[in-house]
């Protein structure tokens, strides 16, 4: 049981993003940004098309959406809130290959704590979670950039785990 004891592989929330696409310019995403800003109570910044896709009406530089990211002791607290909105219930479908977790809102009234803001209307937001160990600088750093060996990564099972322990969270089945 030496794993259980090394705090090298305590797993940590890295970053939560929350995202809304509007798809288009205008009144939608000005109200996704002000959405934004009061759930995460920090500025989000408005994202951009790369591509033209005439057929949808988008040109390259087009502000079609916002995102704002999330760390720190800030991110375990929003994530707890997100959670409630979902009842802690998540799908295995939701978590990716290296243990990391995206789930969507579709109504953001159903976070704890959020009052409807009739200026806005109902909006939904995409929710993405980045977990980490300890000593994941070593893929990000500028000198002596190093592969995660892959005893070291996060698997799903362990991202569910840690969820499962400090959140509470319970796995659904999935309806494909």
């Amino acid at each position: 049981m030496k794993n259980k004891e090394n705090k090298m592989r305590d797993i940590r929330i890295e970053k939560i993003t929350l995202n809304i696409g509007t798809g288009q310019p205008g009144d939608k995403l000005d109200k996704a940004v002000i959405l934004l800003q009061t759930i995460a109570q920090q500025k989000p910044i408005k994202t951009k098309t790369m591509k033209r896709i005439p057929t949808w009406g988008l040109r390259p530089r087009l502000e079609i959406g916002c995102k704002v990211t999330i760390r720190g002791k800030k991110a375990e607290l929003l994530l707890s809130r997100l959670l409630d909105a979902i009842d802690h219930s998540l799908a295995f479908r939701n978590f990716d290959n290296k243990g990391n977790l995206s789930f969507g809102i579709p109504e953001y009234i159903d976070i704890p704590n959020t009052q409807y803001n009739p200026q806005i209307g109902i909006i939904g937001l995409e929710a993405a979670i980045t977990f980490q160990r300890k000593g994941y600088r070593i893929s990000k750093r500028r000198y002596k950039k190093i592969r995660i060996p892959i005893s070291h990564q996060i698997t799903q099972e362990d991202s569910i785990n840690f969820l499962k322990n400090k959140f509470q969270v319970r796995l659904k089945e999935d309806d494909h």
